[in-house]
């Protein structure tokens, strides 16, 4: 299920209206989408354009809002954020995606960069933190953690070999989705059946 808001010109008398950015956020927690909603919203240059909880819905729906950034939760009932990602990457090469967590950067922070994503930023930051990291993302630049830009570049500075990679960057994205969900007390069925596998 997703929504799109109807697109809004601030108008302010005597000077010419700045149109706000617009940011389209998909969750599946209805609460944490409120919430993040009323934190834009309430900002000067800032609107939430849409919503979306499922992977499928929001697509078409970000297609359709024309967002200047859409903010994606790594986890989705129907899907990875991650696998979203690839789609909107690919189909809308263009759009700034910033990703929002739960789970630890060190885990996924790099391989959503590598997916196309502009930034990562986890759900403990505060809110100014997060206000921050979208307005860098939509200056075009990328936004991870301070900690997670010096891992970053001391891996490509130091020259790490693959071999002597953490067993989780080991994984590939699927398997540290299965890897989630074993965790999390899922049973094989279940997991076959989120991922529509046989």
């Amino acid at each position: 299920m997703a929504t799109i808001k109807k697109r809004q010109t601030p108008v302010d008398a005597g000077a010419s209206p700045t149109p706000k950015r617009r940011v389209f956020l998909v969750d599946d927690h209805p609460i944490v989408r409120r919430g993040l909603a009323e934190l834009i919203d309430e900002e000067a240059d800032l609107v939430v354009c849409g919503q979306g909880e499922d992977a499928y819905g929001s697509l078409r729906a970000i297609r359709e809002a024309k967002p200047d950034l859409v903010l994606l939760d790594v986890s989705l009932k129907d899907s990875d954020g991650i696998q979203l990602l690839g789609e909107l990457h690919a189909q809308l090469a263009d759009l700034p995606v910033l990703m929002l967590s739960m789970h630890e950067e060190s885990l996924y922070a790099e391989r959503a960069l590598r997916a196309g994503a502009r930034g990562y930023i986890m759900k403990q930051e505060a809110a100014p933190t997060l206000l921050q990291a979208i307005r860098t993302v939509l200056s075009g630049q990328v936004y991870v953690s301070g900690k997670m830009g010096a891992t970053l570049l001391n891996r490509m500075v130091g020259g790490r070999k693959s071999t002597n990679k953490l067993p989780m960057d080991r994984l590939t994205d699927r398997e540290l989705e299965v890897f989630w969900m074993i965790g999390a007390g899922d049973a094989i069925k279940e997991i076959a059946d989120k991922l529509c596998l046989s």
